[in-house]
């Protein structure tokens, strides 16, 4: 019996991107956040030095990447005394996401709640469980029958921090129903503005949120954004050591293994903070540059206070915005990708060159006279 999943939603997005590309200045993709800068030499250098890698890799990690992610999180997130048995690399953060509601047991009758704009693997995940997804961001209406939450924070298109008595009112509800509780923070060390502008913002794993009650909690995480490791698919989780270990005899039988040569770009890219700011900066650069343009052509941005979108409106439909852009050669992708069906956000990354999102600057600068 074949799944039943919906229609991949950037297919609609593909004949937009043909009228953008037909721009006599070419394109300027803002429609999807992956990374266009070097991966940093530190990392290209550790995985040259790991390339005889002749033997099954460690679906656990090596025990140097476990104490890499254990030493990150204490340093960067401020989460002291994790052990190894409570971190796990996995191929991204994407398969993780997209696996774990069936990888938890459930189904039919069982509930998947999701923040109301939200990154769609979430419900993808439930619909290969047969779980039913509710979209809500008040702990006080999530359903009786919830047996996982996901939150993410920074939030994926919106760039919402959830702060410490939001993540722990949000423990408290998940607990109280019974349900396992997750939270997507791939973003974490891309905040921008405001009390957490050049820190990491608020880990679920905090020990402010949890109080060292790790039980039923698990962060994830993604080095794709912070360290341009998107085509290394570099990821993991950590937590609740009996979710770990149970995640990790599941990931043991269906051979989801990081490649050994991943698994030591992942030592240096978490042992090495430099890049990060690095890279950080560079963005910072581009998200002003367009934040300024977009809000002289007449957009309001909400939320974007951390990640790497500006989530963006002038009152119109979102396809209204989208066709708008795409006649300037600019394509950026609709709200109603994230939940929202008649929504009149767009979501614009900044992940492109300095000389592509001056172009794009320019473009909306000429569209305004």
């Amino acid at each position: 019996m074949a799944l039943s999943l919906p229609e991949f939603p950037w297919d609609a997005l593909v004949p937009f991107g043909d009228r953008a590309r037909a721009h006599p200045d070419g394109i300027v993709d803002l429609s999807v956040g992956s990374p266009v800068d070097p991966t940093p030499a530190v990392i290209r250098d550790a995985v040259i030095a790991a390339a005889d890698a002749h033997s099954y890799p460690q679906t656990a990690g090596t025990p140097a990447l476990r104490e890499a992610i254990v030493a990150w999180f204490a340093r960067r997130r401020g989460v002291e005394g994790l052990s190894a048995a409570q971190v796990l690399p996995t191929i991204g953060s994407k398969e993780l996401i997209a696996g774990l509601p069936l990888w938890l047991g459930l189904g039919a009758g069982d509930v998947v709640v999701q923040p109301r704009t939200a990154y769609p693997t979430y419900a993808i995940g439930a619909a290969l469980a047969g779980a039913t997804v509710h979209a809500g961001d008040d702990p006080a209406e999530w359903p009786e029958a919830t047996r996982l939450v996901w939150l993410n924070s920074p939030g994926n298109p919106d760039g919402r921090v959830l702060g410490v008595d939001e993540l722990r009112a949000a423990v408290a509800r998940a607990r109280e129903l019974g349900a396992v509780i997750v939270s997507d923070e791939c973003y974490a060390e891309l905040a921008w503005d405001a009390p957490w502008g050049g820190s990491p913002t608020p880990s679920i794993l905090d020990p402010a949120v949890l109080a060292g009650d790790l039980g039923s909690v698990l962060a994830v995480y993604s080095l794709s954004k912070q360290s341009n490791l998107a085509g290394y698919r570099a990821g993991f989780v950590a937590g609740d050591p009996d979710l770990v270990g149970e995640l990790l005899a599941v990931r043991k039988h269906i051979g989801l293994i990081p490649p050994a040569p991943v698994q030591a770009a992942m030592v240096a890219a978490l042992s090495d903070d430099e890049h990060v700011a690095e890279q950080r900066e560079r963005y910072r650069g581009r998200r002003t540059v367009l934040r300024g343009a977009l809000e002289r052509a007449g957009f309001t941005i909400d939320h974007s206070e951390a990640g790497l979108y500006l989530w963006a409106t002038r009152g119109d439909s979102a396809w209204t915005t989208v066709g708008e852009m795409a006649a300037l050669g600019i394509l950026c992708a609709p709200g109603t990708f994230y939940g929202v069906e008649h929504s009149r956000h767009v979501r614009f990354a900044i992940t492109t060159t300095d000389e592509r999102i001056a172009a794009a600057a320019n473009r909306l600068a000429a569209s305004s006279n």
